[in-house]
C-alpha cells in the first residue's frame, strides 16, 4: 500500500481541478476553479485524511443539498472497473474524496450509500467508507457484505473482507470484531481459496488481524481451511495470515506451515560486524546453521533486532530472513545485510542492541552491536 505521506501530496488544488472537471462534464455549472482555490487555501499543514476531508467538504457545498441527488452525480464520473493488478492508488487515487463523501454524509440513506460504495470500490476502494455503516447500521451492512463476498467482481469480494478487518490501517479499530471475530470468519469462508490474488491478500491480512486478539481462533480456522481446502491458494492465505504468530515463534503456527525441528538446529558461529555503528551504516549478520538431527527439517529463519528505546529498555523487531530445508547433519552459512536507517515508525537511540537468530521460532544464538550518535 502506498504510504500516507506519499499520498497526501497528491490531494491539493490540482486534485480538486481533476475531480471538479469530471463533475462539470456531467453537472454543468460546477465551479472548478472556486473549488480548487478553496482546497489550496485550506490544505497547508494538513495530513492525508484531513486533506481528503477538505476535498469532500468542498464537494458537499457545491453539489445539490439533497444527498440522494448528489450521489448520482458522483457515480456518473466513475470510469471502467479496475482489472486484477491495477492498483487503486495509481489510476483512481482521486476517488478517495468521493468515497469520503459517502462515508461522511450518507448515513441517513444506508441503502443508497452501500450501493454507491459497491460501485466506488470497483474503481477505487470502499474499505474506509463502510466502517461507519457497520457501526450504525450493523445488520443491514453485514447482510450486504455477505452478498459482496460472493460477487463476481474481485474488487467487491475484496471489499467484503477488507471492510470488516478489525484493525484496518489508517482507520479506527472495530471493537465489535475485536471482541468476537466469528462474524468476520463467516464472511471469509467463501474467500478462503479465492482465485484473485487481490482478494487473497486481504483474507490473509484479515486472518492476521484476528490472530492478534484471538490466536487460537485463527489457528483453528487455518487448520480447518487447510484440511477442507487443500489448494495452493488456501495455503498461501494461511502462510501469510499466520505471519504474526510465526514471528512470535508460535509452535502450532509453525507446525501448520510445515516448519518443525528447530530444537535440533544449532548456530555454532554468529558474527555481527561492525561491532559499533551510527545511523546510516549497514550491519552484516553472518552465521553458520547446522541440523544435528538424523531427519530433514523445513526451517523458517528470522533475525530479531532488540531496538533500544529512549528509556533504555529494548523492543524486539522480527525480520524475515529465509526459509530452507536442511538435511541430516547438513550445515550452511548465511549472511544478511541490515541497514540502520531512520524510518517514520522507528527512531534509533544509542546503546547496546542485541540480535537473535531465530529458527522456527526458537532463539538459537545472540550477538550484539553498539549504536552511537
Amino acid at each position: 500500500m502506498a504510504s500516507e505521506y506519499g499520498l497526501k501530496r497528491h490531494f491539493n488544488g490540482d486534485a480538486a481541478r481533476l475531480i471538479g472537471g469530471k463533475i462539470r462534464a456531467v453537472h454543468p455549472g460546477f465551479d472548478v476553479e472556486d473549488y480548487a482555490a478553496e482546497v489550496e487555501k485550506r490544505i497547508p499543514g494538513l495530513e492525508l485524511k484531513d486533506r481528503v476531508m477538505v476535498l469532500a467538504e468542498g464537494l458537499r457545498t457545491r453539489l445539490p443539498a439533497d444527498y440522494t441527488a448528489a450521489v448520482p452525480i458522483l457515480l456518473a464520473i466513475l470510469e471502467d472497473e479496475l482489472a486484477e493488478g491495477e492498483g487503486m492508488f495509481n489510476s483512481s487515487w482521486f476517488l478517495m474524496p468521493v468515497a469520503r463523501f459517502v462515508e461522511e454524509y450518507g448515513l441517513d440513506h444506508p441503502e443508497l450509500s452501500l450501493d454507491a460504495i459497491e460501485e466506488i470500490t470497483k474503481r477505487h476502494t470502499g474499505e474506509y467508507a463502510i466502517r461507519p455503516y457497520l457501526e450504525q447500521h450493523y445488520e443491514l451492512t453485514m447482510e450486504r457484505v455477505a452478498r459482496w463476498a460472493v460477487s463476481p467482481s474481485h474488487n467487491v469480494r475484496r471489499l467484503a473482507t477488507e471492510g470488516v478487518r478489525s484493525r484496518l490501517p489508517w482507520h479506527r479499530t472495530l471493537t465489535v470484531f475485536v471482541k468476537d471475530p466469528h462474524p468476520v470468519l463467516e464472511i471469509l469462508e467463501p474467500l478462503r481459496s479465492d482465485s484473485s490474488e487481490y482478494v487473497r491478500k486481504s483474507v490473509a491480512n484479515n486472518l492476521n488481524d484476528i490472530s492478534k486478539d484471538h490466536p487460537q481462533v485463527a489457528l483453528d480456522t487455518a487448520l480447518r481451511w487447510l484440511e477442507e481446502s487443500p489448494t495452493p491458494e488456501t495455503r498461501w492465505i494461511v502462510k501469510h495470515g499466520l505471519r504474526t504468530l510465526v514471528k512470535k515463534g508460535d509452535q502450532q503456527a509453525l507446525a501448520l506451515l510445515g516448519a518443525t525441528g528447530g530444537e535440533h538446529v544449532l548456530v555454532p558461529r554468529l558474527r555481527i560486524s561492525p561491532d559499533a555503528v551510527t545511523v546510516g551504516d549497514t550491519l552484516v549478520i553472518d552465521f553458520d546453521i547446522e541440523n544435528t538431527d538424523d531427519r530433514r527439517h523445513s526451517l523458517a529463519i528470522d533475525y530479531v533486532v532488540h531496538h533500544v528505546r529512549k528509556n533504555g529498555r529494548s523492543i524486539p523487531k522480527v525480520f524475515k530472513l529465509t526459509t530452507l530445508e536442511l538435511g541430516p547433519g547438513e550445515k550452511r552459512t548465511l549472511e544478511k545485510s541490515h541497514p540502520i536507517r531512520e524510518i517514520q515508525t522507528r527512531t534509533y537511540y544509542p546503546g547496546e542492541h542485541a540480535v537473535d537468530i531465530q529458527v522456527n521460532g526458537l532463539v538459537r544464538a545472540t550477538g550484539r552491536f553498539g549504536l552511537r550518535t
